[in-house]
């Protein structure tokens, strides 16, 4: 592991954690609740404060905001937390929460995202590994993104959506309501516009998967979201299909993103 590298000009206030091989630049404020692991690297005019734990590898750039208190008026001082996982890349004026009392006291980031200039992460959100968020995205409070999602530039994801597993929101959405995994969400107000074909192949589906899954979508298109998913949930399905079916069936009460023509 490298050697600790800390500029003169940076503020490490007392009680912050750092890990090995941590390189802080010029002008961070590091918080006496943070912990940094090994390898972190925070560029110049970075701010780290509040209960945040940031996971190995992990590197911001400048003038991110990261564990400053939420943006919800009902915040009152308790006791919350930011995790941010391993091997992120959090680019310039990027803002991350932690919790809030209301919504469980944390918020939580996984592993391997890449999170683009001016894009927020809310209060109380669950983001997944491997998600990638694109310039100026911004996810409200309370909101899930699963693994392999990846939202466009310019999108918002209203507070307490749910995003499955490897789905897609073009550029310049308004997520309003539940996305279905490996579904593609794009229009000012989003609607669902068939399948993640890109990311589908990227993360090795055969043709049969995405052949099923299209069927799954058609079968979905013909009702309710939930009665239909419900009815199909009584027979054998593939991996991807029990994803998407187990999502739906999930613990939520909004509706889901459907296709224009429903």
């Amino acid at each position: 592991m490298a050697e600790t590298r800390i500029h003169p000009s940076a503020v490490i206030e007392t009680g912050a954690e750092i890990g090995a091989g941590v390189e802080i630049g010029p002008f961070s404020v590091v918080g006496p609740r943070v912990r940094l692991a090994d390898g972190v690297v925070l560029k110049s005019h970075v701010v780290i404060s509040g209960d945040t734990t940031i996971g190995e590898g992990t590197v911001i750039f400048p003038f991110a905001s990261i564990g400053e208190v939420p943006q919800d008026l009902k915040f009152k001082g308790e006791d919350v937390r930011l995790e941010i996982g391993a091997r992120n890349r959090i680019r310039e004026y990027v803002t991350m929460n932690p919790g809030t009392a209301g919504g469980g006291g944390v918020t939580q980031v996984g592993n391997d995202g890449l999170f683009m200039a001016n894009s927020h992460v809310g209060h109380d959100c669950r983001i997944g590994d491997r998600v990638i968020l694109a310039n100026s995205v911004a996810v409200a409070g309370h909101c899930v993104l699963e693994d392999d999602v990846i939202v466009g530039g310019l999108s918002g994801v209203h507070q307490w959506v749910r995003i499955g597993r490897g789905a897609m929101i073009g550029a310049v959405t308004m997520v309003t309501a539940d996305v279905i995994p490996y579904g593609l969400v794009q229009g000012p107000r989003g609607h669902l516009d068939g399948l993640n074909l890109v990311g589908l192949r990227r993360r090795g589906a055969s043709r049969g998967d995405i052949a099923a899954l299209r069927d799954l979508l058609a079968d979905l298109g013909r009702g309710s979201f939930r009665d239909a998913a419900r009815h199909r949930s009584e027979a054998e399905v593939s991996g991807m299909e029990r994803d998407v079916l187990d999502f739906i069936l999930g613990p939520s009460d909004r509706s889901f993103l459907a296709p224009k023509d429903i």
